[in-house]
């Protein structure tokens, strides 16, 4: 039986959790001096008028919450042509005379609206600490293209008829005929704002909100896409940032399709051999006694003959998954780490009776209009991208790749935005940075982080040994916390 689960990120949950066992690799070398200070920090004059802001039903905005919105250029190197909107909210530092400044922040995405953090800051659940919001301003705003900030629009019935898996060349031609239709159709809906929806767009939006704040400097807390924002703008504004904590973090040098699907790929894989050993160890598994990827290549070899079906309460139903449809089920599985959950649906596979979620495969809209034009993942043609699976099924010995990475890498495919260069690095000093990642994240594989960290001269990583993304909800709160009160490597 099918139990169906989206697959569209959830607003993140910060509840806090035991700090797992942490392994450091730190690089470069901590600044001799941190750069940040505990002096108060009075809050500067603005040119923006803070409103109520929406209320949402549910749930609502805290009641101490801000709204405004802050014009920007449509294509910032027409710095006087047309603007948009961006929507800012804004949750003032509760000990005004202990106030150290402005926390920005991303949630992701790229498509997540960013303003909800500053909206329900000091919600119990999903907020930050007391001393955080003592300490901070917390701004947040949807970026461009994003949630209430004159969102971007195309036209989905294209998205819905691209073959998301193509198996000969005529399919990959028609995959991406279609995906440049449907850019031609973001252009079309949404205006020039489609052309415009990359990364370092984004970061020099956040720098016209620091500069509408009167703010000399900004700390940033960035999650997995976020990252990349904060990594851009340390590029273009290294002078303007007090601190910059990055959890989850993604590659910021812009590598090809290969490269992001071994990544991806290679780390469900050894997510796959942690599944094992922990069903090795632990009585509770339900396929106790069994190899885990003994029992996974045989579910593979029926999709590929075809006799593979969907598990249902008295014993197989005539639904069949091939084996697409079983590495999408591994990767997502395997991503949100319930080993027990796992374990009982590979097993409903293997006898055809219980249940299993059935997890979908896409990239939305937003997606593609920012990551097609962040990263060149283009293939030449069917044979090339062939030529890369073939590599790929090398360097992977049980799960055949990562479908997220995939998904990704195939909807850049025909994408008529071409993609933009990685802004060259400005002059300034940069506050040591704190990077922190999982050793088993299938969104943002570590070593992508390990890269990110790399990027910057003075930097620390954090490994967690978990399989997680976004770590400052589960594992890693109170670190990233203290970094951001006083930045130090």
């Amino acid at each position: 039986m099918i139990t169906r689960t989206g697959t569209t990120p959830h607003r993140h949950r910060r509840a806090l959790s035991a700090l797992l066992a942490l392994s450091t690799a730190t690089v470069g070398l901590a600044a001799a001096g941190s750069t940040a200070t505990a002096r108060a920090t009075p809050a500067p004059p603005s040119s923006l008028v803070w409103g109520d802001c929406p209320r949402e039903d549910p749930p609502h905005p805290s009641p101490r919450a801000e709204c405004t919105t802050v014009r920007v250029p449509v294509d910032w190197t027409k710095p006087t042509g047309p603007k948009i909107g961006l929507f800012v909210a804004r949750h003032r530092a509760t000990d005004p005379a202990r106030r150290i400044g402005v926390l920005m922040s991303n949630p992701g995405g790229p498509g997540n609206p960013g303003a909800d953090d500053a909206l329900r800051a000091d919600d119990p659940y999903d907020g930050y600490a007391p001393a955080m919001l003592e300490r901070f301003d917390m701004i947040g705003f949807d970026p461009r293209g994003v949630g209430r900030s004159e969102g971007a629009r195309c036209d989905e019935g294209f998205a819905a008829s691209v073959p998301n898996r193509p198996r000969t060349a005529a399919e990959f031609e028609r995959m991406r005929t279609l995906n440049g239709k449907l850019a031609k159709s973001c252009l079309q809906q949404t205006g020039p704002l489609a052309a415009h929806m990359d990364t370092e767009s984004v970061a020099r939006d956040m720098d016209a909100v620091r500069a509408a704040l009167g703010e000399r400097r900004i700390s940033f807390l960035g999650h997995s896409y976020g990252t990349l924002v904060g990594e851009r703008y340390s590029r273009l504004f290294p002078d303007r940032l007090r601190a910059l904590a990055l959890d989850s973090a993604m590659d910021p040098d812009r590598p090809d399709a290969e490269r992001y699907l071994t990544d991806g790929s290679t780390t469900t894989d050894d997510t796959l051999n942690r599944l094992a050993a922990w069903c090795k160890a632990d009585a509770s598994c339900a396929l106790k006694g069994k190899d885990v990827r003994t029992v996974v290549a045989k579910l593979y070899a029926r999709a590929d003959a075809g006799t593979l079906r969907e598990p249902g309460p008295t014993g197989p139903t005539r639904a069949r998954i091939d084996a697409d449809r079983l590495t999408d089920h591994l990767t997502f599985a395997l991503g949100r780490w319930s080993p027990e959950t796992t374990a009982a649906e590979l097993d409903a596979l293997r006898t055809g009776k219980g249940e299993m979620r059935q997890f979908g495969s896409t990239v939305d809209l937003t997606g593609r209009l920012v990551l097609c034009r962040d990263y060149d993942f283009r293939l030449r043609d069917f044979a090339h991208y062939q030529a890369v699976r073939k590599r790929l099924a090398k360097a992977v010995r049980h799960v055949r790749y990562n479908s997220q990475a995939l998904d990704t890498v195939l909807a850049c495919q025909g994408w008529t935005l071409p993609p933009e260069p990685r802004p060259a690095q400005a002059k300034g000093t940069l506050p040591p940075v704190l990077v922190v990642n999982a050793t088993h994240d299938l969104a943002t594989p570590l070593p992508g982080a390990r890269r990110m960290a790399r990027a910057f001269p003075k930097a620390s990583l954090r490994i967690v040994d978990t399989v997680a993304h976004w770590l400052y909800n589960k594992t890693s709160r109170e670190e990233i916390d203290a970094y951001l009160l006083r930045p130090k490597g």
